[in-house]
């Protein structure tokens, strides 16, 4: 497997961005669409982007295989919160997003811990220690198409227990190939409140038992972030502005 990038200047560390992007017009959403497969080379050509995804995203919020035509993401690692911050805001693709999106958002990622390959790739160098504040968490997997279906009659469940926790800030799922390629997204205010969601008993627990002794996925990658910074908004706000309550 390869690594997605070199050894780099001291001080200087890898930024991982996830950017998302609503689209309300259909016309707006039938362009999004398109450059699913479009916008692969001019955002591979956007100066020091490293490895870089484009992602749609499923309906209830991302958490079912039924495409939600009007939510996308980048993804993208960077070498540096200031080129980072700089091609977010004046790179040709995101400006191009940005232009036909109602609503963008952008978060600033450090990697604090991670494990497993995307695409046969290590994409994600640990930059950060564990944070005592808000952490994302981010889960990829690629899932067997022989278990395709008994994945998914797990998945609405633990929408349902996420949704109902207080302490999520931001949850969405998104993927490359519906289906078959998953990846969820969430941010929690502290790793305390996400560790203990992980270990409650429920739908959540029951799915990765299920996972782990049935062997559902063929590659799957684990990881966790500090929060370095946002742009935009999502649902007229920052997520990272106030934590949910019961």
């Amino acid at each position: 497997m390869q690594r997605s990038g070199g050894k780099r200047g001291r001080g200087i560390i890898q930024v991982v961005t996830l950017s998302f992007f609503r689209f309300d017009r259909f016309a707006a959403r039938a362009w999004a669409f398109a450059q699913m497969g479009l916008a692969r080379r001019s955002l591979a050509r956007t100066p020091g982007i490293g490895f870089h995804k484009l992602l749609g995203s499923g309906t209830g919020e991302g958490f079912t295989p039924i495409p939600n035509t009007s939510v996308y993401a980048i993804l993208a690692t960077w070498p540096g919160l200031d080129e980072a911050r700089g091609q977010i805001a004046e790179a040709a693709t995101y400006e191009r997003y940005r232009a036909r999106a109602s609503e963008d958002w952008t978060v600033f990622l450090a990697t604090s811990s991670v494990r497993g390959a995307w695409s046969g790739v290590h994409p994600f160098e640990e930059e950060s220690s564990p944070s005592d504040t808000r952490i994302a968490a981010l889960t990829r997997a690629t899932i067997k198409p022989s278990v395709a279906l008994r994945f998914w009659g797990q998945v609405p469940a633990i929408s349902d227990v996420i949704g109902a926790d207080p302490n999520v800030l931001f949850k969405i799922g998104v993927g490359e190939v519906p289906w078959l390629h998953q990846v969820t997204f969430s941010i929690w205010p502290d790793a305390t409140s996400m560790a203990a969601f992980a270990r409650r008993e429920g739908p959540h627990a029951r799915a990765i038992r299920a996972v782990r002794e049935g062997n559902w996925f063929s590659e799957e990658l684990y990881a966790r972030f500090s929060i370095l910074a946002e742009r935009g908004t999502w649902g007229g706000q920052s997520p990272l502005a106030t934590v949910r309550h019961a």
